[in-house]
């Protein structure tokens, strides 16, 4: 549960222009290919391969968001209390971190069609990621949420604790 002023962000990694005329063109590949047996099956076939498409980039289109005084990418999660200064990267940093910058052992949440990113430090001792990588497309505004998320959880706690026994 959320209060009014918690902070929060959220943003969903959708596919850019790119993906989205490759699905329309491919369905409408498939649709013209059908067309000369049977131009009902055609258009059924086509609309499959669109819905598909579609379905396809929303099952793997990640959400990141801030809320709830944690960090979330995709399926991941980490509380923000944590974590260490964020710093948002522009398309140059981004190519740069990603390349002879990039430590194997960090957490990546990449999507190529979002060119610009966040990097923020791991501070947990225990854990041997030693920084998160979150592609997004308003990175400063993600950084920020962080930040200030950071602000409203007190030094040492976690939102998150073990899993319950049982």
């Amino acid at each position: 549960m959320t209060s009014d002023d918690e902070p929060t962000f959220t943003e969903r990694l959708w596919p850019g222009g790119l993906v989205w005329g490759t699905t329309v063109f491919f369905a409408l590949a498939v649709g013209i290919a059908v067309f000369p047996a049977s131009p009902p099956v055609a258009i059924g076939a086509a609309a499959v391969v669109l819905a598909t498409g579609v379905a396809l980039a929303w099952l793997t289109t990640p959400l990141v968001a801030v809320t709830d005084g944690e960090l979330r990418a995709g399926r991941a999660r980490i509380p923000v209390s944590l974590l260490g200064e964020p710093v948002a990267l522009d398309a140059i940093a981004t190519r740069a971190a990603l390349g002879p910058d990039l430590d194997a052992r960090a957490f990546v949440c990449l999507r190529a069609w979002a060119g610009t990113a966040v990097q923020v430090p791991v501070n947990d001792p225990r854990d041997p990621t030693p920084y998160w990588f979150v592609s997004s497309r308003r990175p400063e505004l993600l950084a920020a949420a962080i930040r200030a998320a950071q602000a409203t959880t007190a030094p040492g706690t976690t939102t998150a604790g073990p899993p319950p026994e049982g």
